[in-house]
């Protein structure tokens, strides 16, 4: 039986957060990320970008067999085995236990979470990053307390309407929140599909 899972979307968007992820992750970096779904992300960028490891992570075991199955599939030699993590819970389950990561990426999830998954997220990532480590968030986000579109807001209420803690997130209460647990901004981008990749780094600059 094939566990793999497919994602549309990836297909669309897996060039240009490349295109993002090959000028701010560092070469042989230890890059761990944070909800992978299929996992088809995962063995498309640990392939293209020059990396030590790639760990994949997910709460949902059919996902993390979907992403066991990608990297079977496609020989993907510096995806690990994926783990589960719920960003809520601390501490992250690395191995070794105590282990820092070069790079966080998070695709695609605080907006289909609740709030608490978002702050959960720049918890855990403060605490596996290395000094000058980067959080790599790709994703809709309003901007100014607006939506950049009208198909995102369109999207915002329709995941608000399945449930009443997901919604496409304020970007500048998220970086409020990276900042005080000592993220600094680098950069966003402005990506194709009215999404952001929004790129930190835990410490000054």
């Amino acid at each position: 039986m094939d566990a793999r899972r497919f994602a549309p979307a990836t297909t669309r968007n897996r060039d240009v957060i490349l295109a993002v992820l090959e000028r701010v992750v560092p070469d042989q970096a230890d890059v761990l990320e944070i909800a992978s779904g299929t996992g088809e992300h995962a063995t498309f960028l640990a392939e293209q970008l020059p990396v030590a490891s790639w760990q994949p992570s997910d709460p949902d075991e059919e996902s993390r067999a979907s992403i066991d199955a990608w990297t079977a599939r496609c020989g993907a030699t510096h995806v690990r085995p994926a783990i589960e993590i719920d960003v809520t819970r601390r501490p992250w389950p690395l191995t070794p236990a105590g282990a820092r990561v070069h790079a966080v990426v998070c695709i695609n999830m605080i907006h289909i979470a609740p709030w608490s998954a978002c702050l959960g997220l720049l918890d855990g990532a403060s605490e596996v990053l290395t000094e000058g480590g980067v959080l790599y968030l790709y994703g809709p986000f309003r901007r100014g307390g607006a939506h950049t579109a009208p198909s995102n807001a369109a999207f915002d209420a329709g995941l608000r309407a399945r449930d009443p803690s997901w919604g496409v997130r304020d970007l500048e209460t998220v970086m409020e929140e990276a900042a005080a647990r000592g993220f600094t901004l680098q950069s966003v981008v402005e990506m194709p599909a009215n999404n952001l990749s929004v790129v930190l780094r835990r410490g000054p600059t």
